[in-house]
Formats: C-alpha cells, structure tokens, sequence
C-alpha cells in the first residue's frame, strides 16, 4: 500500500513505505499530488503549468503498431456504446468499425438474445486489426447487462453478508465464462467503494461493504475470478465514490466531496491499493471533484487524480467513466471531454454514445497537430490500451 502524507490541503506520496507493496519517491515532481487552487477556469477550459495540463509519457507502442495513423490510433482510446442497437445492419456499427475504436461498451439495450449478441460482436469484430475488445457493465444486483440471459444475483452488499471470498471468486468466475462465451472480453466491475447507506443509493447495494477491509477483499476476489475466465476486470471508482452522499448523482450534476486527505488515505484508497497490487488490468475514475485534490475538476478530467493513482504504482488502463453524465457534460461536450481526458492521464475515455465518437476522434487528432496534446501521451494511451489484449502483434499495417 502507498503511504500518503497529509498536509493543509493535499495528498503527498511518502518516501518510505514500511509495510507497503510499493514506496513512491517524493521527491518525484510527477508523482505528487500538488496544492489544489481555489480559483479555476472558466467552463470548458483548463490552463495551468505544463506539467498540470498533461501527464509525462512512459509507455511505447508495440513494434506492429508503429505505423498505425494518427487517426486510428485516436480512436483507439475511445470506448463508447451503440444506444438501442440490437441489429447487425445499424449504421452505426459500421461506422465504429470503420472509425476502429478501441472498444465498444454492450447494455442492456443490446441484448435481445444469445445468437443476436454474437452476431452483433461478430460484426464489431469484422473490421482491420485490432479488433475492440467488447466490455459491459456486470456489476451483480441492480447493474446488470445480461440480466435477461444470465438470471437476477443478489447484491454485492448481499453477497459479501452471506459468502466467503472464495466463494464469491467462484461465482465471478462463472460469471467471467458466462461472459466470455458472449463474446465480451471486459467487465466495469467490481466496485472498490465503501457505503454502507440506503441500498437504492448511486453506489448503496452495488458496494461489498463500508470497511476497507470487507471492500477490498471481496472486489479482489471478483476481480480474481473474472480473471480465471479471462474477463478483464475494472475495478471503480478511484478514489472512491463512498466519498460524498449517498444521494448526491453524478449523472445529473457536479458532484464535491469534502472528504479530507485523511480519510481518503485511511478509508477509501485502501481498497483500490489491494487490487492494484493484485494486478488488476484497469482502474475506472470518477466524477467526483474532491476538495482535498483539486477543486476546479472531477478527478476523471484531473492530471492530479492520475498523478495520485500512478503513485499507487499502477501501470495498467487508467479510464474514465461515462462522460455523457451531467458532472463532466454540464462543462465540457464529448470532444471536449475526451481532450481534457486525455492531456490529464486518462488512457481511455468511456462515452456510452457512440455517435460521438467521430467527433471524439477528430477532436483528439486536432489536439495533437495544434500541440495541445503530445504525441506521446496519446501513443501512451494507446499503448496501455492495446497491451490489455492478449497478442504480442495486435495491429496490422495500417488502415
């Protein structure tokens, strides 16, 4: 576990790191945490030092991808859904296809039946190499994709009061093969944040527990089990939801926590600590603008909040949630979104309308060709992206 020191206002990594996986340098400028300022930009801008508007670029491109075009490697970090797209022949599959996104996100609004889906993944996967890896949400409880298919599960919440670990890792393995025999390769589960409120509340039932301890442990063991069945897992939402009130949304609007550095470094870190050190592939953020952090954005669109999660010695996708919902949407549109995203330390950007994403991707390639974002810091994204699949030489030589 990274051991953070509390100042007035801000998370520090500590130098030393005694019972921990990993101890972070403080004396890093990149890994720190800086002193968030009260004044912020106007809507739909963000300025700052250079080191604040863009995180440094450390991973490189596999040999096979080198000559991918600009255009398709920015289209590579975006995840986006096909809202009410049931059909082969909707346009929009095509054009995603076409567009060569990185990867598509199938709901409940996809699914009318076994043979549907995998001919609907079929089609997602005709285009050029590589192919988008195809995630969902399959949380257990009220957030279920395939609930039609695979049956109602109880709540994590349920679930953590009446089974062990193991067995919990047992069922999330049967729940990766379920999954992976639809054809979907990547699951926005399980969820590392504490509550222990109402059960209808944004998080509620859909968290195994209000402790670090029970969180932890259960999340790393539906982590593991989707693991077994080869199911990447995501655990959410760093650094945690648990954060802010249980009524308090953000589909529909910004959403602060007060929560101090203390309680976040006690309590919430905690639990996303246990799974990164267990490996897990892919960390989701929130939209939560956090006073401890930085107080001008939500940490998905935060080069503070990534800083923080790269101190935990994560290296795996960093991704940000839907960024159709009202916290991030009221101040940045989708190309917007994805930009700041990008340029803060996001690897890929979830956006559950895909009719966006071209918009995304011309956006993202502008940025790059004004200097707005690095080349660098894309290929990184892109690199993290394409390492989560299981090919040495996942890309062909061009599009």
């Amino acid at each position: 576990m990274v051991v953070l020191a509390l100042s007035a206002c801000q998370l520090q990594p500590r130098t030393s790191d005694p019972g921990g996986a990993a101890a972070v340098d403080a004396s890093d400028p990149g890994t720190g945490t800086p002193t968030p300022s009260a004044d912020g930009p106007a809507a739909g801008s963000d300025t700052g030092d250079a080191s604040d508007r863009e995180a440094a670029a450390a991973v490189t491109l596999p040999p096979s991808c080198e000559r991918l075009p600009l255009r398709r490697r920015a289209a590579l970090v975006l995840v986006v859904g096909m809202p009410d797209v049931t059909d082969t022949a909707d346009p929009l599959v095509a054009d995603l296809v076409d567009l060569g996104v990185g990867g598509v996100f199938l709901t409940g609004y996809n699914v009318a039946g076994r043979p549907q889906v995998s001919a609907l993944v079929d089609a997602l996967h005709a285009g050029a190499a590589p192919a988008p890896l195809i995630a969902t949400d399959e949380e257990w409880g009220r957030v279920s994709s395939f609930r039609d298919l695979l049956g109602a599960t109880s709540s994590p919440r349920s679930l953590a009061a009446t089974r062990t670990p193991r067995q919990v890792r047992a069922a999330a393995r049967d729940l990766g093969a379920d999954l992976a025999a639809l054809g979907v390769d990547w699951d926005f589960a399980p969820l590392a944040d504490l509550d222990d409120g109402p059960s209808g509340g944004v998080i509620g039932d859909r968290a195994f527990g209000a402790t670090p301890d029970v969180a932890g442990r259960y999340a790393r063991a539906f982590a593991r089990g989707l693991d077994a069945a080869g199911v990447l897992a995501t655990v959410k939402h760093f650094p945690g939801h648990g954060a802010v009130a249980s009524d308090v949304d953000p589909h529909s609007r910004k959403v602060p926590s007060t929560a101090s550095p203390r309680e976040l470094r006690d309590e919430h870190l905690p639990p996303f600590e246990r799974l990164i050190a267990d490996d897990v592939p892919v960390v989701m953020l929130n939209h939560v603008t956090y006073r401890a952090l930085d107080r001008r954005r939500p940490a998905s669109m935060s080069p503070r909040a990534y800083r923080l999660l790269r101190a935990t010695g994560f290296d795996g996708v960093a991704i940000t949630d839907s960024i159709g919902m009202g916290a991030v949407h009221r101040r940045w549109d989708f190309p917007a979104a994805a930009e700041q995203a990008l340029r803060a330390g996001a690897d890929a950007v979830l956006a559950t309308d895909g009719t966006q994403a071209r918009r995304m991707r011309r956006r993202l390639v502008a940025a790059v060709r004004a200097g707005r974002l690095s080349e660098a810091r894309l290929d990184e994204a892109v690199a993290r992206m394409l390492a989560l699949r299981d090919d040495p030489t996942p890309c062909t030589a061009g599009d």
